[in-house]
């Protein structure tokens, strides 16, 4: 087995090379890919451009849709996708639970923040000491409340997680059963815009963000050049919606059913280009999956280097 350092250096020399165009050899015929109603992986669906490329190859594309991400790992480990893109707190519980997938490739994160009601009395990361925060369990939303609390010198033991997905979070936080909210976009777009949700902490004023594409492990093995082209066109999926905000917010408003005017707000905050995984990348996952060792949330540490893919 590769040493965590061999591995990082191995990383930091091919994200050197940029993402270029592979041509498909003998590979599956069909390539499931899952997908949220959110960031790249979105618009890539919605463009096009993968299942054109894989089209002129003879090769289906078929788009899984989920709701958040731990859903979507899952899927990875038992062979129900073939790749799909997670923020970075999922892939965190799945290698401490030994699941079969590995990291491909890494993208901007989606606007994330944490925010409460318009008239309620907390204006700070400080204030929530006591408070019961709605957070999707095992998303980046977890990762996010969990460092801007240590950022202010609190703990996670000093709020009250209230669990929910998404859309249960979004009741909760209309309805003013929770005090606080950590969410993406659009839910979080959504908050600002209907309900004047305050924002308390923008996840990128935390610490760095990512995403990441995520491949089945046997998927990855078999397939190599299967998986770089799939990688490469949502790169080209990404590289647009980063030149062309004003279309990409509106193909999301007309694929999500939500209003043009939250989207251009999420589209405005985000970034959507696609980039090989690299050891500053590697290293920020580290210090993510350390802090969920820390704090108890995961039974063991993990290297994230050596779910790395380096093919």
């Amino acid at each position: 087995m590769l040493t965590r350092r061999d591995a990082l250096a191995a990383l930091s020399a091919a994200g050197l090379a940029p993402l270029a165009r592979p041509a498909i050899a003998q590979g599956p015929k069909t390539v499931r890919i899952g997908f949220q109603k959110n960031g790249t992986f979105l618009i890539a669906k919605l463009r096009g451009d993968v299942d054109r490329r894989f089209a002129s190859e003879g090769v289906t594309v078929e788009w899984r849709e989920f709701a958040f991400g731990p859903p979507l790992v899952e899927a990875l480990n038992v062979g129900a996708i073939d790749l799909g893109s997670v923020g970075d707190t999922p892939p965190i519980f799945a290698q401490a639970a030994r699941s079969k997938f590995v990291y491909a490739a890494s993208h901007a994160a989606t606007g994330a923040g944490i925010i409460v009601p318009k008239d309620l009395g907390i204006r700070t990361v400080a204030d929530l000491k006591g408070k019961r925060v709605s957070i999707p369990k095992g998303s980046s939303a977890h990762n996010i409340t969990v460092a801007a609390l240590e950022k202010e010198g609190l703990s996670f033991r000093d709020i009250t997680p209230i669990y929910l997905p998404p859309a249960d979070g979004q009741a909760a936080f209309r309805q003013g059963a929770v005090d606080a909210w950590t969410i993406w976009d659009p839910y979080f777009a959504l908050a600002e815009e209907q309900l004047g949700a305050r924002l308390v902490a923008l996840a990128t004023d935390v610490a760095p963000q990512y995403s990441f594409v995520l491949a089945g492990s046997d998927f990855a093995k078999s397939a190599p050049q299967t998986l770089a082209t799939a990688i490469h066109e949502i790169g080209v999926s990404g590289s647009w919606a980063d030149a062309h905000r004003e279309e990409a917010a509106a193909l999301y408003a007309e694929a999500t059913g939500t209003p043009l005017a939250a989207q251009k707000r999420a589209v405005a905050r985000g970034r959507y280009g696609v980039r090989p995984m690299d050891e500053e990348i590697v290293e920020a996952q580290q210090k993510s999956a350390d802090r969920f060792f820390g704090l108890g949330l995961i039974p063991a540490r993990i290297e994230v280097a050596e779910a790395v893919w380096r093919g």
